[in-house]
C-alpha cells in the first residue's frame, strides 16, 4: 500500500508539459522584446557613432541570434533535458566544466538578466513623474525590487498563470512597438522629419567608430535586445513535442523580433537626430513626448510592461537552470525540489529572486548588460563547440533536427569575437573580477561536489525547509 502511495507520488512529482506552439513563441519572443529595444538603441548609436552603422548592427545582432537559436535548437533535440546550457556541458564536457557554467548561470548571468530588466521597467514606470529630469537612483531601485517580488509570487504559485501573462504581455509589447513602426511611417511623410537626413548615403554611416571595443559594446548592447532567443532550450521537458515546436516557435519568434526592431530604429531616427537619440535616457519617452505629443507617458506605460513580461520569460526560464543543476548534484538538494502541490520549482526561485535582489543593489544598467554579455557569450562559445564535436565525433546520435556544421562555426567565431574584442581593445579590470569570480566556483567545487564533504550539515538543513516550503524531490520528466 505505501509503496503504492510512493510510486503514485512521484508519478505526481512530474513537471507537466503545458507548453505548446503559441506558448513556445510567446516566450522566446517575449523574453526578448523587453527591455533592450526601449533601452538599447541610444548605447548602439552611441558606441557605433552613425546611424547606418547601428541598423547594421541590430540586423546582424538578428542573424547571430537566430543561427545561434537554431543550433541551440539541435542541442535540446539531441540532449532532451531541460537546463540549457548548463545541461549541454554537463552531458558532453562532464561535471567539472558544468558546475562552472551553472554558477555562473545562477549567480551571474541570470541575476544580472532579471536586474537590468527591472531596471528599465522601474526608469520607464518612473519617467512621466519625472519629467524634466532623471528619476532618483533610490526610487528606481525600490520600484524594481518590487517588480522582481511580483513577478517571483506569480511563477511560484502556477506555471499556467505565468505562461498566460507571457502570451497577454506579448500582445501588449508587439501593440507598442507596431505603434512607434506606424508613428514612424506618419513622420516620413511630413516635412519635418528627420529620417531622410539621417539615411542620406553621406550621413548615414559619418563618424562611424572602427575599434573592435566600440563595435563588441554595440554588439553587447544589440544582442541583450535579443537575449531570450535561448529560452525555450531550459524548458525543453515542459515543451510538447520539442523535436517540431523547438525549430518553429525558434524561427518564427526570432524572424518577428528582428523585423521589428529595424523598424523600430528607423522610426526612433524620424523623430530625432543621433544626437538627440543619444542623450535620451528613455528613447521610447522621447519618441512618445515629440510624437504623440500629451499622450506621450502611453510609450513608457508601453515600455514598463513589455519590460515585466520579458522579465517574466526570464524567471520563468531562470529558475529552471538552478532546479536542473540541483537535480544533477551540483547546488543543494532543496533547490531541485518542486511544490507538491503547485509543481512549480519554487526553492529554485526563491533563490534566484535573493540573488537578484542583492545584485540590484549597487548595479546599474549599461554596466549590468556589458558584464552579462561577456559571460554569457564566453559559456554560448563553450556549448556550441560541444555541438561541434557532436556533429564530428557522434553523427549517429538520433537528431530529429540538424543545422549544417557551417552554423555553429559562424557563431562560434562570433562568440569569441564578443568574449574578446572588448579585452583586446580596452582592457577593464572589470573583465577581470567577473573571470575570477567564474573560477573561484574550484573552492566550492573540489570540497563539496568533487569530494562530497559535510554531507550530514546540509541534511538537517534540506528537511527543515523542505517542511517549510512544502516541497519533494522532482523527477525528470523525459
Amino acid at each position: 500500500m505505501d509503496m503504492a502511495m510512493a510510486g503514485k507520488e512521484q508519478e505526481a512529482l512530474k513537471m507537466k508539459r503545458e507548453i505548446g506552439l503559441l506558448g513556445g513563441v510567446a516566450l522566446v519572443s517575449g523574453t526578448m522584446i523587453g527591455s533592450g529595444i526601449f533601452m538599447s538603441p541610444q548605447f548602439v548609436l552611441g558606441y557605433v557613432g552613425s546611424p547606418g552603422a547601428s541598423l547594421l548592427i541590430w540586423a546582424l545582432a538578428g542573424v547571430v541570434a537566430m543561427f545561434a537559436a537554431l543550433c541551440y535548437t539541435e542541442l535540446g533535440t539531441i540532449i532532451s533535458e531541460s537546463g540549457g546550457d548548463f545541461i549541454y556541458i554537463l552531458r558532453i564536457y562532464g561535471p567539472c566544466p558544468a558546475f562552472f557554467a551553472a554558477i555562473t548561470f545562477i549567480l551571474v548571468v541570470r541575476p544580472f538578466s532579471i536586474v537590468a530588466m527591472a531596471i528599465s521597467i522601474a526608469e520607464y514606470a518612473m519617467a512621466p513623474f519625472y519629467a524634466d529630469c532623471l528619476p532618483p537612483q533610490t526610487v528606481v531601485k525600490c520600484t524594481a525590487a518590487v517588480a522582481i517580488l511580483v513577478v517571483a509570487i506569480i511563477n511560484v504559485l502556477n506555471v499556467r498563470a505565468a505562461i498566460r501573462i507571457q502570451v497577454v504581455f506579448l500582445v501588449a509589447k508587439v501593440l507598442a512597438l507596431v505603434v512607434i513602426v506606424i508613428g514612424g511611417i506618419v513622420e516620413v511623410t511630413k516635412s519635418s522629419s528627420t529620417i531622410v537626413e539621417n539615411l542620406k548615403v553621406e550621413n548615414a554611416f559619418k563618424g562611424t567608430q572602427h575599434s573592435l571595443s566600440t563595435l563588441g559594446m554595440a554588439f553587447y548592447q544589440g544582442l541583450w535586445s535579443y537575449a531570450g532567443w535561448y529560452n525555450l532550450n531550459y524548458v525543453t521537458e515542459e515543451l510538447k513535442r520539442p523535436e517540431v515546436n523547438l525549430p518553429r516557435a525558434v524561427v518564427i519568434a526570432i524572424s518577428l523580433v528582428t523585423g521589428l526592431y529595424l523598424l523600430v530604429n528607423v522610426s526612433y531616427l524620424t523623430v530625432m537626430t543621433p544626437k538627440e537619440l543619444m542623450s535620451s535616457s528613455a528613447v521610447a519617452v522621447t519618441w512618445g513626448n515629440k510624437v504623440l505629443g500629451s499622450w506621450g507617458w502611453l510609450m513608457s506605460l508601453a515600455a514598463a510592461l513589455s519590460a515585466f513580461g520579458s522579465l517574466n520569460g526570464t524567471f520563468f526560464s531562470g529558475g529552471r537552470v538552478c532546479f536542473v543543476a540541483a537535480r544533477e548534484g551540483h547546488m543543494p538538494d532543496i533547490l531541485a525540489m518542486a511544490h507538491v502541490r503547485r509543481l512549480t520549482p519554487s526553492p529554485a526561485l526563491i533563490f534566484t529572486t535573493i540573488i537578484s535582489l542583492i545584485v540590484l543593489i549597487p548595479g546599474d544598467f549599461q554596466s549590468i548588460v556589458n558584464f552579462f554579455s561577456f559571460t554569457a557569450w564566453f559559456f554560448y562559445a563553450i556549448t556550441l563547440s560541444g555541438l561541434i564535436y557532436l556533429k564530428i565525433k557522434k553523427p549517429e546520435l538520433p537528431r530529429p533536427y540538424k543545422v549544417p556544421i557551417i552554423l555553429p562555426i559562424l557563431v562560434l567565431i562570433a562568440a569569441i569575437f564578443l568574449v574578446l574584442a572588448p579585452i583586446i581593445d580596452d582592457p577593464q579590470i572589470e573583465y577581470l573580477y567577473v573571470s575570477l569570480f567564474i573560477l573561484s566556483g574550484a573552492i566550492v567545487y573540489v570540497p563539496f561536489i568533487h569530494y562530497k564533504l559535510c554531507p550530514g550539515l546540509l541534511t538537517k538543513f534540506t528537511v527543515f525547509l523542505q517542511l517549510f516550503l512544502e516541497v519533494a524531490p522532482a523527477e525528470k520528466n523525459l
